[in-house]
């Protein structure tokens, strides 16, 4: 088999992937097999979702999403994209508090790899996660609520308790957001003013190179309720007049809406249209999210290394994720802030130059994306995470064999 991740940069191992149609189908599956992985929207660009012998996709898994208005929350099959799920809820009149950047991934992928969006306010997607339905290797399904023993460790599991065939989010009644963009932040205003250039609106990312004299474009995106008055200077950085990828070379048809055009939530939260390709596609990614306390200091010591990060560099994100208390959230016990990297497809070349950008950020905390390329060399990840003996706990409960336990998964928890 050689079928590959979205990117193209891993191709998985899996001697099979099995597509099934139905819970009993899945059931079928899951109860047939020593090894298995769920496979979402492909999105991971390591070896997270793979396995030696079977991947289910969870693509073709039922679908319905079912709002309850009384409750203020959704029910969502775990392979539905948050594309659709977003389109649903706006047209019901109603939102989720925020989205990722790709509007493309599953929920179920995301949630289970704490995979955010950005906002000093707004935690990770998982953050609204208020219920989940696993399928466990005995083919039991178990319902998990909001306040049950264990669920803070269920909801970011890196798919190690089982199949998530369902989930319940928080929703909240719809909003309309504008983005705006300011090209040319003094890297003086970031490092000496950065609560209040990430404070400044509903979401604010800043996309550099690392190698230029200043921050190439600031992306802010406001809500209606919500307006603060930046005007056309942004701590030394001036709007823009004219819509922009943050990748120089690539189509701005892309991106959502800009230039203070105001618009559903679901069209302006993501930075890319969920009718085209995301992103570049060929690419590879890392983020390390770094205590927000060390933010400076990361930020400074990723500039000492522009020269060796550029020539592999396609942009690379800064933004801000509050607190929650999900156990192997990237977020758990602090404010974090995100530096995300989108390389070029050169694994060789990335694999690298990511041991000296490690060596700078891991010893201020950072903790990596789950689904993105890291190398960890010397296992230090384990330890930044101090609920991880009740996750191994919690793991073994629901898979006492390690049928869910694939490589990745081993790596960690061992």
């Amino acid at each position: 088999m050689t079928e590959q991740n979205w990117a193209g940069n891993y191709t998985y191992r899996a001697e099979r992937i099995a597509h099934p149609r139905s819970l009993d189908e899945l059931r079928e599956l899951v109860l047939g097999a020593d090894s298995v992985r769920a496979l979402g929207s492909r999105h991971s660009f390591n070896d997270l979702a793979d396995d030696d012998r079977l991947l289910v996709s969870t693509a073709g898994l039922p679908s319905a999403i079912r709002i309850d208005e009384a409750a203020s929350t959704v029910t969502v099959g775990g392979g539905v994209r948050y594309g659709d799920l977003a389109r649903e809820l706006q047209n019901a009149g109603w939102a989720l508090h925020n989205l990722a950047s790709l509007p493309h991934i599953s929920v179920a992928g995301a949630i289970a790899t704490a995979t955010h969006g950005s906002g000093d306010r707004n935690g990770n997607l998982a953050t609204g996660v208020s219920g989940l339905s696993i399928l466990r290797a005995d083919g039991e399904l178990v319902e998990l609520r909001r306040g049950d023993p264990g669920f803070d460790g269920a909801v970011v599991s890196l798919g190690a308790l089982g199949v998530v065939v369902e989930v319940t989010i928080d929703i909240r009644p719809t909003f309309d957001v504008r983005q705006r963009l300011f090209g040319g932040l003094p890297w003086d205003a970031v490092l000496d003013r950065f609560d209040e250039v990430t404070s400044a609106a509903y979401s604010v990312s800043l996309f550099t190179d690392w190698a230029e004299d200043a921050v190439s474009l600031a992306w802010l995106k406001e809500r209606a309720d919500d307006q603060t008055d930046i005007g056309d200077d942004f701590f030394g950085a001036t709007a823009l007049t004219e819509a922009r990828h943050m990748i120089a070379t690539m189509d701005v048809r892309n991106t959502t809406e800009q230039l203070g055009v105001f618009g559903p939530w679901s069209e302006r939260l993501p930075h890319f249209r969920f009718e085209f390709t995301p992103s570049n596609g060929a690419e590879i990614q890392s983020e390390y999210l770094v205590p927000r306390a060390n933010a400076v200091a990361a930020i400074a010591a990723v500039r000492e290394l522009g020269p060796l990060i550029a020539p592999l560099l396609q942009i690379s994100e800064i933004r801000t994720v509050a607190a929650d208390d999900l156990w192997l959230s990237s977020a758990s016990g602090t404010d974090a802030v995100g530096l995300h990297f989108t390389w070029l497809r050169d694994q060789e070349g990335v694999e690298a130059i990511l041991p000296a950008l490690e060596a700078a950020l891991l010893p201020l905390g950072a903790r990596p994306h789950w689904g993105k390329l890291y190398l960890d060399v010397d296992g230090v990840v384990p330890g930044l995470y101090p609920r991880l003996d009740a996750f191994r706990d919690l793991a073994a409960s629901f898979d006492p064999a390690g049928t869910f336990r694939n490589a990745f998964v081993t790596r960690f928890l061992a």
